[in-house]
This record gives C-alpha cells, sequence and structure tokens, in this order.
C-alpha cells in the first residue's frame, strides 16, 4: 500500500510543477510490481481547493495549449495508474480537487468535506466531465452553473462517495478499503483495473468480450490457479508478493 499526500499549504492548489509531480510518481508507481493499491490524501484541512489561481492570472490563449496539456496527464496518470487509488478526501475538494477525486477509483469522505466545481465563479472551464463520472446529468448541471459545492453526505447520496466518515476516521477508514484490496493476488488487481479502464466508454458485449479475453491472459498465471485451489481446499490463498523493483 502506498499513500501519496498533496501537500502545498494553505490549500493545496495545485500549480504547473505540482501537476508534473504527480505525473510522474503515478507514473513511477504504475511500473513497481510491489504496489498493490494507493491512497490520495491531502495534507492539512484541504484535500484540494482547486488549482493555482495566480498562475490563471498569466494564462493567455498562447500559454494555454501546453500548460493544459500538462494538466491532462497529470490527470490521466491517475486514471492510468495500474493499480487501484482511493481518494481520502476533506475539507474542500472542488475544481481541480473534484477532478482528482473523480479520476481515482473511488473516494471516502470526511463529514466536512465539500466537493464542487466552481469554474465557472473564477472565469474558466474544466472537471464537468470528471464530475459527469460521478454524478447524474442534471445535478452536474446545476453544480456547474451556480458553482455551490455539495456537502459530503450528499454528494455521497448520489455516489461521488462510498463512505462518509468523522474526520479522525477518514485515514483508518482509507487504509481498511486498502487492505481489502491488497489482500488478493497483485496480478488479479491489475487486470482489474485494466478491465475496468478500458470497459468504462464500451458497450457491453464489446465490454465483456475483452473481459473474456482478460480471463484468457490471467489464466496462465499461477496467482488464477492458486486463487481456485485455495477456494476448494477452503482455505487463505497463498500468493507470491513482489518486492520493492
Amino acid at each position: 500500500m502506498w499513500e501519496v499526500t498533496l501537500d502545498r499549504p494553505p490549500v493545496n492548489a495545485v500549480n504547473q510543477e505540482m501537476y508534473r509531480e504527480i505525473k510522474a510518481l503515478f507514473d513511477e508507481l504504475s511500473t513497481d510490481s510491489s504496489v498493490d493499491v494507493v491512497i490520495l490524501a491531502g495534507a492539512g484541512k484541504h484535500f484540494c481547493a482547486g488549482n493555482d489561481l495566480d498562475e490563471f492570472m498569466t494564462l493567455s490563449p498562447q500559454n494555454s495549449p501546453a500548460r493544459m496539456q500538462e494538466v491532462r496527464e497529470a490527470f490521466e496518470a491517475i486514471y492510468d495508474c495500474a493499480v487501484p487509488v482511493i481518494a481520502a478526501v476533506q475539507g474542500t475538494a472542488v475544481g481541480t480537487g473534484l477532478s482528482l477525486l473523480a479520476c481515482c477509483d473511488f473516494a471516502i469522505g470526511s463529514e466536512d468535506a465539500r466537493i464542487g466545481v466552481p469554474e465557472v465563479s473564477v472565469g474558466v472551464m474544466g472537471a464537468a466531465n470528471h464530475l459527469s463520472r460521478l454524478m447524474p446529468q442534471p445535478l452536474v448541471r446545476s453544480m456547474y452553473f451556480t458553482a455551490d459545492p455539495l456537502p459530503a453526505a450528499e454528494f455521497a447520496r448520489f455516489g461521488g462517495l462510498i463512505a462518509v466518515v468523522e474526520r479522525d476516521r477518514l485515514t483508518a477508514e482509507a487504509r481498511g478499503w486498502a487492505a481489502k484490496i491488497a489482500r488478493h493476488s497483485s496480478q488479479a488487481i491489475r487486470y482489474a483495473k485494466r478491465g475496468l479502464n478500458q470497459i468504462e466508454p464500451m458497450e457491453l458485449k464489446e465490454g465483456y468480450q475483452f473481459e473474456q479475453g482478460l480471463t484468457g491472459e490471467l489464466s496462465g498465471h499461477p496467482d488464477s490457479k492458486e486463487a481456485l485451489k485455495a477456494f476448494f481446499e477452503r482455505r487463505e490463498p497463498r500468493y507470491e508478493r513482489p518486492s520493492r523493483d
């Protein structure tokens, strides 16, 4: 289990350097066979209060393509990470914070978390498509047009958070979910992540055929047979755990 912490006081607003750091780190974690699951958290009172607005002041039609590419690459590195990524969200998670959350496989929130898309209120665009992964379209549009965040309990009611806990239990809750994942075969976890990402935009038949192909590939790995043997022998499976690369 790896824990990655956004740590840029006072509110973990992300600047261009930090986007590059996020991409580099998650690319590295993807290639490390000893990593089974990652927790993404924020230091201090907040998860992430968005993009560094000072950098928006220098944004122009001329320099925006290069900057926006770095932003996309950071988000994609989290989404495409070869292992599951769990967001542990407290305080404010808006704009870029919402996008980071949505690129994770699922999220846990503290009771004080507030999640939203304030882009319209600060004269920029973005995050609506990420929000659409989590919320029904009418709610996405109401949140986007008003720029008002939702409290954690309301966000969870529509499925955007899988659990809401007291602030002092947030880390333990995220670690508990990570442990439930990490008990399984490292190879099976990585196949599952690959499959879920690939089938998300697919139609039912196409997606299921892709999953069947993954079953065929995984059947050649010792962990697949060990899982079946353990089931029939009514015991816990004994998987070989890769060491740190």
